[in-house]
């Protein structure tokens, strides 16, 4: 697909957010080495999957000896989001030929979806969404398989005795503190948090599991409350 200026316009929309993208790639970087992976394993990892935050659960439940399945199904959860991102953007993106069309699904993220669907939702009618929409991911995209390949340098130089697993564990602290804006947020966290204690002792690493169970509804049941 040659590049337009609605490419170009979708990159420059994204520079104010790639400085983010960068450091959460850096760090997604150092927790793979952290984990355990190969320096060449963690690119691979990152190239492959690239899914940040799915990314991060599975190096923390592979790192306690979690079964496959179990990782597997905790990456599949924190991904159905990217189902109703497709279905939105689908309509905008039939111009794309098939093979596009899966490149595209390869760049989808949050941030990338975020800036085209804004995009659409204030000109509706402007041709060039799927331009867009590819011109924002391949900023996102290409920023954070950089910083993900100079955090995985940087982790690979630091010695084991340091523990850089607990970066994980930092990160999502992190994220769920910083993604908590209103009351159902906060009742997500804390039911989920509450639930994941008490879950602790379940086989398998299920406590995952049900902790994000009991923050979808809790959150839910909130937000229609104070509607």
């Amino acid at each position: 697909m040659p590049i337009s200026t609605h490419f170009l316009a979708g990159l420059r929309a994204c520079l104010p957010v790639l400085p983010g993208v960068a450091a959460f790639g850096a760090i997604s970087g150092v927790a793979m080495i952290g984990a355990g992976l190969s320096p060449w394993l963690a690119v691979a990892m990152s190239f492959i999957v690239y899914a940040g935050t799915a990314q991060l659960a599975a190096l923390q439940l592979a790192a306690v000896g979690t079964p496959l399945a179990v990782v597997a199904a905790a990456g599949l959860i924190l991904n159905l989001r990217f189902v109703l991102y497709s279905l939105s953007l689908a309509p905008h993106l039939r111009v794309l030929s098939p093979r596009s069309r899966w490149i595209a699904a390869y760049f989808l993220s949050d941030n990338g979806y975020a800036h085209a669907i804004a995009r659409i939702g204030a000109r509706p009618h402007d041709a060039g969404h799927a331009q867009y929409f590819m011109g924002a991911c391949t900023a996102i995209w290409v920023t954070w398989q950089a910083a993900a390949c100079a955090g995985i340098v940087v982790g690979a130089g630091i010695p084991a005795s340091w523990s850089l697993e607990f970066v994980v564990v930092l990160t999502f602290v992190a994220l769920a503190v910083a993604s908590v804006r209103d009351r159902a947020g906060g009742a997500a966290a804390l039911a989920a948090g509450a639930a994941a204690l008490a879950a602790s002792g379940l086989p398998f690493r299920l406590g995952l599991i049900a902790a994000a169970v009991a923050g979808v509804a809790a959150g839910m049941a909130v937000e229609r409350w104070t509607r």
